[in-house]
């Protein structure tokens, strides 16, 4: 019976998308995207202010693991549970004041059950306070070019001058995926977590394309009585990642619809080409006081192309500008940008360090000076 089910739903979903046409999307607001580039593939009044509801969770979720990347806080650290997060009511996951739960389980019930009170302690926890984690949250939207995004807290109930856009949406998931490890999170179905006092929770994810529409793995669904429907969706085929979202939706079914129609839309138009990889190496910049002074330096993401299916002839040349750097620098650090021109497009990407470039100490540095006159290296001289 499930099995029928399954095939009825995917017959469902594969009709609409056939009747869609001309991409008849219902939402009040909708956008989609390739991940890495951002381009455009489709968008509809993209820029209108809306209440994102529970899509705000992305953002609460984008500090979260930027905070486990750079070791601020540990998937296995305990977390002692406020008064204020285990009152907030809606999706929840029953914290109880004075107990503990793990970094993992407020992700996991953030990501999966979209729950208020975990999302409620994550800002505590990283902000000291709700309200210092909301201005991290829109520091952060700001310097992403998310300009259009106010958040006023950071799980997404209905308040006062608490708006975004599909588009600011879009820009957030996309720096939210860069962060891989978030997908193994975002793209669960069902699971459950154990409190500290043993009961267990179960929890289902809203975003059910998880489980009818292969290739989704997240990222975030959401409702409220001002913002109606939403769901910012994610997948991945071939080397493409599309992101698409959709506000202000009347119904789950019209979300669902719109949502599979753009993926369809992005993928059977457009494709990526990877023309400059991230992992080829582009050169060595000498940096006289570094202990190594001839470091090599990569892309801090692929300088690609995303085109129309017609277009399949790609003539591109790239300039590398490079900025005068000193020792030390850490791993992916910024030390110039790379300017790629294809088609008559142009876009900039980071040129990076892949490993810590350290400064030379004091022996270091006149073997340094040894080798240069010993070489012959005038350039010691002329400064």
């Amino acid at each position: 019976m499930k099995k029928l089910l399954i095939i009825f739903f995917t017959f469902f979903i594969c009709l609409n998308t056939l009747e869609a046409g001309s991409l008849n999307i219902k939402a009040k607001s909708a956008i989609s995207v390739e991940s890495d580039t951002l381009k455009v593939l489709y968008e509809k009044d993209a820029d209108s202010l809306m209440a994102p509801a529970s899509m705000t969770k992305m953002m609460t979720l984008l500090l979260l693991m930027e905070a486990i990347d750079n070791n601020k806080i540990d998937l296995e650290e305990d977390v002692v549970i406020s008064k204020n997060a285990a009152s907030m009511g809606g999706s929840q996951i029953y914290l109880e004041e004075g107990k503990t739960i793990k970094v993992k389980d407020l992700l996991v019930s953030i990501a999966v059950g979209s729950a208020n009170d975990s999302a409620t302690l994550v800002a505590e926890k990283l902000g000291g306070t709700v309200d210092n984690f909301v201005s991290m949250m829109n520091d952060k939207a700001k310097s992403i070019g998310a300009l259009n995004t106010t958040f006023k807290n950071p799980h997404g109930l209905d308040e006062e001058g608490h708006l975004s856009t599909a588009r600011d949406m879009a820009i957030i998931a996309s720096e939210l995926v860069k962060h891989e490890d978030i997908l193994k999170y975002t793209s669960v179905y069902e699971t459950t977590i154990t409190h500290a006092n043993g009961k267990s929770i179960w929890l289902v994810n809203t975003n059910s394309l998880l489980k009818f529409y292969k290739g989704i793995d997240g990222l975030k669904t959401g409702y409220t009585d001002k913002a109606l429907y939403c769901l910012t969706a994610t997948m991945k085929r071939d080397n493409m990642r599309v992101i698409t979202v959709v506000m202000g939706e009347e119904s789950k079914e019209n979300r669902t619809t719109d949502t599979i129609n753009l993926m369809e839309n992005a993928f059977s138009n457009y494709y990526k080409d990877i023309l400059v990889s991230k992992n080829e190496k582009l050169g060595v910049l000498f940096i006289d006081n570094a202990s190594n002074r001839n470091v090599p330096y990569y892309l801090k993401n692929d300088a690609s192309a995303v085109l129309n299916n017609d277009i399949r002839n790609i003539t591109y040349s790239y300039d590398i500008d490079l900025n005068n750097v000193k020792a030390p620098l850490k791993k992916g650090s910024v030390i110039g940008k790379l300017t790629l021109n294809y088609n008559n497009n142009s876009a900039t990407i980071d040129v990076v360090v892949n490993e810590d470039v350290k400064k030379a100490n004091f022996i270091r540095r006149m073997f340094n000076l040894l080798s240069d006159i010993v070489s012959g290296n005038n350039s010691i001289f002329s400064n």
